[in-house]
């Protein structure tokens, strides 16, 4: 079924006369929802072996299809400039024109730092059987807290003393059904209680977005900032399938092999729960001052989905299991670029923007 679909869309690649064709190509096989992109996410539901197969011939014709179009897509473009060297060479016969006049030179746009890294995460993540999802930035107590176990005298929902919560004005209209007072969710989570109630196990997601806290702004802390949160849910998931998936990401996001560790920690929505560090890319472990000498460098929080979620969302807890992770997308492009001030995402600087 795949070669002969390959065969199918070199086909239609070779006749493409326009590149609008060869865009609607793109996304009717490779786009978000694109024929191929779905057989990927279906591969999970795939035997072992199986999946290895089918995922390894899917990559190379992906890879194939991507050089087909790259390759058609050159060819009229040179078709397009030679037309148009023609057509303007007919022009100059006759008419004149001022050759000492300055040309405008074009200004071309490209890709936020953050969109890069967006982009790159989900990919990974994709490539690893996780489906990506998305939840509104506005959210309810219940979706934000309650689900998550985080009680009502928890420190983070008081917006008057020590919370980091920014709550909204009831009147504020919004789309969906609300159970409790309004805000701008604190973390992704959410996003994964959203998915829970609406759909059964088992699934891997991930959801990356961006969140809102009443921090003090400064090198490493912003109002809002983004996160990636990983949700896998199934009958027989442990701690080693988390290790195992979080130290293959790290190695394709880094592009080189990463220690990794775990340490004991608490979350409300998580048991057990520990925070991953993984070895410090700049010093190889040996020590620096990005580490404090330790070797080092925290980067996110983990652990088993506790019970409590499972029953907010009437799963039952019985029957399944899994982990869940949060991770700082902004920290993760500082560490990847070297940035050292996350206020440079935010400040339109485009000194620090064209750089990427």
């Amino acid at each position: 079924m795949l070669k002969q679909l390959q065969k199918n869309i070199i086909a239609e690649i070779e006749k493409a006369s326009e590149l609008d064709e060869l865009d609607k190509i793109y996304k009717r096989y490779l786009g978000r929802n694109g024929e191929l992109t779905l057989f990927f996410r279906s591969l999970k539901d795939l035997p072992e072996e199986e999946r290895k197969i089918k995922g390894r011939l899917a990559n190379e014709i992906k890879e194939k299809i991507k050089n087909a179009l790259e390759e058609k897509s050159k060819k009229l473009q040179d078709s397009k400039k030679e037309d148009l060297t023609s057509s303007t060479e007919g022009k100059l016969k006759k008419e004149w024109f001022d050759i000492t006049a300055p040309g405008e030179k074009f200004k071309l746009g490209h890709l936020h730092p953050l969109t890069l890294i967006k982009r790159e995460i989900i990919d990974i993540f994709q490539h690893m059987g996780f489906s990506p999802v998305e939840g509104p930035e506005i959210e309810d107590e219940w979706h934000n807290f309650d689900a998550l176990n985080i009680q009502k005298d928890h420190p983070a929902r008081d917006a008057l003393s020590l919370g980091k919560t920014l709550y909204l004005k009831e009147e504020i209209p919004v789309k969906q059904k609300t159970k409790g007072k309004l805000l701008l969710r604190t973390h992704t989570s959410s996003v994964q209680i959203r998915y829970m109630e609406k759909n059964n196990p088992p699934f891997k997601i991930i959801a990356v977005g961006k969140i809102f806290r009443a921090e003090a702004t400064d090198a490493s802390h912003e109002i809002n900032f983004y996160q990636v949160e990983g949700l896998m849910v199934d009958e027989n998931v442990s701690v080693s399938n988390f290790k195992a998936i979080i130290q293959e990401f790290f190695k394709r996001f880094f592009k080189k092999p990463v220690k990794i560790r775990l340490r004991p920690s608490y979350f409300p929505f998580t048991e057990p729960s520990f925070e991953v560090d993984i070895s410090c890319i700049v010093c190889q472990g040996k020590g620096c001052s990005v580490c404090k000498n330790t070797g080092w460098v925290e980067i996110m929080g983990a652990g088993m989905v506790h019970p409590y979620v499972f029953n907010s969302v009437k799963l039952n807890p019985k029957f399944w299991n899994g982990f869940a992770f949060g991770i700082g997308m902004d920290r993760l492009t500082m560490m990847k670029y070297k940035i050292n001030d996350i206020r440079l995402f935010y400040s339109g600087d485009l000194r620090f923007l064209n750089q990427f």
